[in-house]
């Protein structure tokens, strides 16, 4: 059983439709990226997962329950930890505090996000709007980890970064998938992104074009439906 499905799923801004149909799963222990190009609604998509942008029409389950119709905060609670595009830390917070404020019980504590990132142990005490912008997507991650996920959700998870601290984030995110963490990603770096995924989606204008492992991407495919 998967454990996010979502079916026909269309989504509107205002009058202008964003989503035509989008269909995409996740099963246990899984990995899977969602592609396309600028513009085709990978965070929109994430969006309606969330409800910050709720669908209009279609279906998304979440370990089995309708999710589609309930506020974003108690999708949160279900299990779905989000790391959105533009991080959006608490900048007057510290770090630790960051960290714990939306904490659940369970595996992930302050002490294994300071294993995990070693970085933000050295910040702990420092406000999160003085940390520079790969610091601040590590504690963005380690945030939506300490809600203790049964799904984590990243959008756009290196864009942006310095090489030395994109090498970092991708490290963790294999080691998140051999630990049996279920992951949906967005990401451009496909020299990244395809070797730790199990499956893809991909989307064209608001609806999905293609699926499949990442060893049946071909070029050809990559550049019908990624290339600039």
């Amino acid at each position: 059983m998967s454990l996010l499905e979502i079916k026909d799923l269309e989504t509107f801004y205002g009058a202008s439709q964003a989503l035509f149909g989008v269909d995409l799963d996740v099963g246990e222990g899984e990995v899977v990226a969602l592609m396309g190009r600028n513009g085709m609604g990978k965070t929109t998509t994430i969006r309606s997962i969330m409800a910050l942008t709720p669908a209009r029409s279609g279906s998304v389950r979440y370990a089995g329950r309708d999710i589609h119709a309930m506020r974003p905060h108690r999708i949160a609670r279900l299990g779905l930890g989000l790391v959105p595009e533009g991080r959006r830390c608490f900048p007057n917070l510290t770090v630790a505090e960051n960290l714990t404020a939306a904490a659940r019980s369970g595996r992930w504590t302050l002490a294994e996000i300071n294993q995990l990132f070693p970085r933000l142990a050295e910040r702990r005490d420092q406000m999160a709007r003085t940390l520079s912008g790969g610091e601040q997507q590590m504690l963005a991650i380690g945030r939506a980890l300490m809600t203790n996920p049964g799904l984590l959700i990243l959008d756009e998870a290196t864009e942006g970064l310095a090489p030395v601290i994109r090498h970092d984030i991708w490290a963790v995110i294999r080691t998140l998938k051999q630990q049996g963490q279920s992951i949906l990603i967005v990401d451009k770096t496909l020299s990244e992104l395809l070797p730790c995924a199990d499956r893809c989606f991909v989307l064209e204008k608001g609806a999905t074009v293609w699926r499949g492992r990442p060893a049946e991407l071909t070029p050809e495919l990559q550049d019908r439906y990624l290339g600039v």
